[in-house]
C-alpha cells in the first residue's frame, strides 16, 4: 500500500507536551492513536492530567496498540534522555518523535531576566535538540524514523512581547533544516510545523479574560477564525505516515494565512 493507507499500524510515537486537554500535543496523540500507533505521552503536567490523557488515547487505539506515559520536566538537564529511555523501555522502539513541548512568557523586551530567558530556551529548543539526539540510536537501528518539530508562525514574523519565544521557534526551524541535511541519508526524516493562532487552552483562557483578544488575533487571519488543534494534528499525521519522503527539512506554516500580509 502507499500514501496514508497503512496509517501508523505497528508504529510507536513519542509525543511531548501531551497532557493539556485542549493542547496540540494531545490532539496529535489522539490522531495517532486512531491510526493504529502505540504511544508514549510525556509532559510536565500532573500525573492526573497525564493519566486522563492516556485514558482518552487508550479509548481510541486499535487492537494490538498500547499507550504509556511519563512525567518529565524537559527544561532540566538529562530529562530528555531519561524520557527517551523510558519510552524505549516501555514500548521497545520509537518510529515517530513529536517535539511539541513548549512554553512562553509574554513580556516586553528589556524586562526578561536571565532565568526566564534560560527556562524558555531550555524547554522550547534545548529539549528538542537533546531529545532528537537521544532517539537517534534507536532510529538508526530500526533503519529510519520521523522527527517532527512543532515550531510557530512566530518563528517567521515578529510580534509584541514574543522576543524570546519567537527566537526559540526560529532556531527550531533552523534545527529542522540542519537535522534533515545530516540525517536524511539515513532514512530519518525531519520536518517542522509552524502553527498560527490556535484555540489551545492558554488562548481560550485569554479570550475568557479579555473578549477583545480573539478579535485582535483574527484581524490578520485570512481564514477569518482561529485554528483548531485537530487541524495541526492532521498535518502531523501526514508527516508521520506519508510515503512522500522527498519532503525533508521543510517547515509548513498552518496559520489561516496570517503571515501572508
Amino acid at each position: 500500500m502507499s500514501g496514508l493507507k497503512d496509517g501508523l499500524k505497528g508504529k510507536v510515537a513519542l509525543v511531548t507536551g501531551a497532557s493539556t486537554p485542549k493542547g496540540i500535543g494531545l490532539a496529535i496523540a489522539r490522531r495517532y492513536a486512531a491510526e493504529g500507533a502505540s504511544l508514549f505521552l510525556a509532559a510536565e503536567g500532573t500525573p492526573e492530567q497525564l493519566d486522563a490523557a492516556a485514558a482518552e488515547c487508550r479509548g481510541l487505539v486499535q487492537a494490538g496498540a498500547t499507550v504509556e506515559y511519563g512525567q518529565f520536566d524537559l527544561g532540566l538537564p538529562d530529562q530528555p534522555e531519561a524520557m527517551v529511555a523510558a519510552a524505549l523501555a516501555a514500548l521497545g522502539r520509537i518510529d515517530v518523535l513529536v517535539n511539541n513541548a513548549g512554553i512562553r512568557d509574554n513580556k516586553d523586551f528589556g524586562t526578561f531576566t536571565r532565568a526566564e530567558f534560560d527556562r524558555i530556551v531550555s524547554v522550547n529548543l534545548t529539549a528538542a535538540f537533546f531529545t532528537s539526539q537521544a532517539v537517534l540510536p534507536a532510529m538508526r537501528q530500526q533503519g529510519g524514523g520521523r522527527i517532527i518539530h512543532i515550531a510557530s508562525q512566530m518563528g517567521h514574523v515578529a510580534a509584541d512581547k514574543r522576543a524570546v519565544y519567537g527566537l526559540t521557534k526560529a532556531a527550531l526551524i533552523h534545527l529542522t533544516k540542519s537535522m534533515a541535511f545530516e540525517l536524511g541519508p539515513e532514512g530519518i526524516i525531519v520536518n517542522a510545523i509552524s502553527p498560527g493562532p490556535i484555540r489551545t487552552q492558554p488562548v481560550l483562557d485569554r479570550i475568557a479574560a479579555d473578549p477583545k483578544y480573539e478579535a485582535g488575533r483574527k484581524q490578520y487571519v485570512r481564514a477569518g477564525r482561529l485554528g483548531e488543534a485537530s487541524e495541526i494534528a492532521e498535518l502531523a499525521y501526514f508527516m508521520a505516515a506519508t510515503d512522500a519522503t522527498y519532503m525533508q527539512g521543510t517547515d509548513i506554516v498552518i496559520d489561516g494565512g496570517y503571515i501572508t500580509h
